[in-house]
């Protein structure tokens, strides 16, 4: 048959028959002939992201902890602190507004002045929050960061009871401390359920991410509240429940002037779901190299050998408390091995998914 100047030679045995266009004759094959070789190479590929996640090679050679000392293990972890904060886009780029901080004040009662803080961070973006000062303070007092976690807001956090936040807030200045409560984005009036990922796709196509940005922000306000006459610079907390747990480890894993802090009901939630579904992980915990090296029991070393509690609720879920059981001695090894274990405690207490006061305020009033 001849059409459009294209003759098709039947050849014997072929599943396509030969070509000739134009007078020159091609070899061809049915396209569904090299099905095998699309399967087999997703089987190769998945074979080497199983073979990945296991492999510490990489991470043995980063992260090589020198126990001899306080101060020697401390430039032991600086080339791995680097590395994580390049894999989320840490320090964001733009240039810092150096613009005045305002602190308005809202409201006071018998414990605290409270004021909603605007601190300038980068062009057009500012740290928000709630900063409550104690009432007849006289010098200077620690300063401790609340974060709030993923369905919340610092009035969430703080006002009518506080909900599973308990005296997140509020117990910090009834003991006499300064607290920063900052605002995260996780939903907006006006925008659609799904902003924050919007949000952080967006920053990641700029080299950055929204977590990085929301770290950066807690660390410029720190830059302005330790100057603040009643805060004591050298006595610095973080406290935060759930994706505020979250917040708290990977603050202070790049903030060294967080001397002691306390992650509620999140350590190895991610390690968990990734175990479970790769693909189940939030997109916004999906920075590179998350689950080879910087699980949240590695990032612990970027911690010590300051204080960390981690707390998990026994009648949580257990994705939010079994994981983290099993990864937490290795999180602990890295004090035990510089002789400072008393600094890390991992806490399984009765309750659920909620702050627990009890052991949390004990933690700070001990190491702060």
């Amino acid at each position: 048959m001849k059409y459009l100047g294209l003759s098709v030679l039947v050849a014997v045995g072929l599943s396509l028959a030969a070509t000739t266009v134009y007078g020159q004759t091609y070899y061809e094959e049915e396209v569904k002939s090299s099905d095998t070789n699309r399967t087999k190479q997703v089987d190769e590929l998945d074979k080497y992201i199983k073979s990945q996640k296991i492999d510490e090679t990489r991470l043995s050679k980063l992260l090589v902890p020198n126990y001899s000392s306080v101060a020697a293990y401390e430039r032991s972890v600086v080339s791995y602190r680097k590395a994580f904060a390049a894999s989320i886009g840490y320090p964001p780029a733009g240039k810092v507004d150096q613009g005045n901080a305002r602190f308005d004040k809202i409201g006071e009662d018998a414990i605290g002045t409270y004021y909603r803080a605007h601190i300038p961070v980068l062009p057009e973006v500012e740290s928000l929050g709630i900063y409550i000062v104690p009432k007849n303070l006289k010098g200077k007092a620690p300063l401790v960061i609340s974060m709030h976690g993923g369905g919340g807001t610092p009035e969430v956090a703080l006002f009518h009871g506080g909900s599973n936040y308990h005296d997140m807030v509020r117990g910090g200045v009834k003991r006499g401390y300064v607290v920063f409560a900052p605002t995260h984005l996780f939903f907006a009036e006006g925008y659609p359920r799904d902003i924050r990922n919007r949000i952080d796709e967006r920053m990641r196509l700029i080299g950055t991410s929204l977590t990085a940005v929301e770290i950066y922000k807690i660390s410029r306000a720190l830059d302005v509240l330790v100057k603040r006459p009643e805060v004591d610079p050298k006595r610095i907390g973080m406290v935060g429940l759930s994706y505020g747990g979250y917040y708290t480890l990977v603050t202070a894993a790049l903030e060294t002037r967080i001397k002691a802090s306390v992650s509620s009901c999140y350590y190895g939630v991610q390690e968990g779901r990734y175990e479970q579904d790769e693909n189940g992980v939030p997109s916004d915990f999906r920075f590179t190299d998350r689950f080879t090296l910087f699980k949240d029991d590695s990032i612990v070393a970027l911690i010590c050998p300051r204080a960390l509690e981690i707390q998990a609720g026994a009648t949580d879920n257990a994705s939010h408390r079994e994981m983290g059981k099993r990864i937490a001695p290795k999180s602990s090894e890295f004090y035990g091995k510089l002789n400072v274990p008393s600094k890390f405690r991992f806490v399984v207490f009765d309750g659920g998914h909620e702050f627990h006061d009890t052991t949390a305020w004990e933690w700070l009033s001990k190491h702060l």
